[in-house]
């Protein structure tokens, strides 16, 4: 089972800095993570997007539409500084349109843009789940993307080994809270990790999939 909803989720607020990442470093990691996410996106056929995915309440048009939703969020939430209640039910229905390639490139351009300009990393952000620093989101988001860009170059038969940095990152993102995931709804429960599993294989049981 896949994640739930389209709203921010959010964790505990995380002072910048306090998992050793510089602002430039974790900045990088987000950019390469859409832009790994924006390749798979690019290399749906028009036959696909009704198919099938990891997560299993998903198509892959639904996949890529929560993505894309969850940057939606980040302007209003990052740079406006607006609530999860304000924002409403304004990113619902269907975000992709009749071109989803071009909605998600808007979607990660905002997105990127609200986490980059300056201050927006140690500002307070209001998710769902509570108050959380702009970089923690930021990272959470970022191990998010990563994870989805694998679910959904499954869901299109496309090869799936993910850049080793962005496992790594992930992998540091997720270890902390991975034994509240499946009770948040964010993810399926972990799943037991083959003995000499590679990163790739670690971060993907932590979020309950198995290659």
């Amino acid at each position: 089972m896949g994640p739930k909803g389209r709203g921010p989720i959010g964790k505990d607020v995380r002072p910048v800095g306090a998992d050793g990442r510089r602002p430039d470093a974790l900045l990088d990691q987000h950019e390469q993570a859409l832009r790994l996410f924006g390749e798979y996106v690019r290399a749906v056929t028009d036959g696909q997007w009704d198919g099938p995915t990891p997560c299993t309440e998903w198509t892959v048009r639904e996949l890529v539409g929560h993505v894309v939703g969850e940057q939606l969020w980040i302007p209003p939430l990052v740079t406006e500084g607006r609530t999860v209640e304000d924002v409403g039910d304004a990113f619902s229905g269907d975000l992709l349109g009749e071109d989803p390639a071009a909605a998600w490139d808007r979607a990660a351009a905002a997105a990127h843009a609200a986490f980059a300009a300056p201050g927006a990393l140690d500002r307070t952000v209001h998710l769902s789940y509570g108050p959380s620093k702009g970089a923690a989101y930021c990272a959470e988001l970022t191990a998010d993307c990563v994870v989805h860009a694998w679910d959904l170059a499954r869901g299109i038969g496309a090869d799936d080994r993910l850049p080793d940095g962005l496992v790594e990152f992930s992998i540091k993102e997720v270890m902390p809270y991975a034994d509240t995931l499946a009770s948040s709804g964010a993810y399926a429960a972990p799943v037991e990790v083959p003995p000499g599993a590679d990163a790739q294989t670690r971060l993907l049981a932590l979020v309950g999939r198995a290659r």
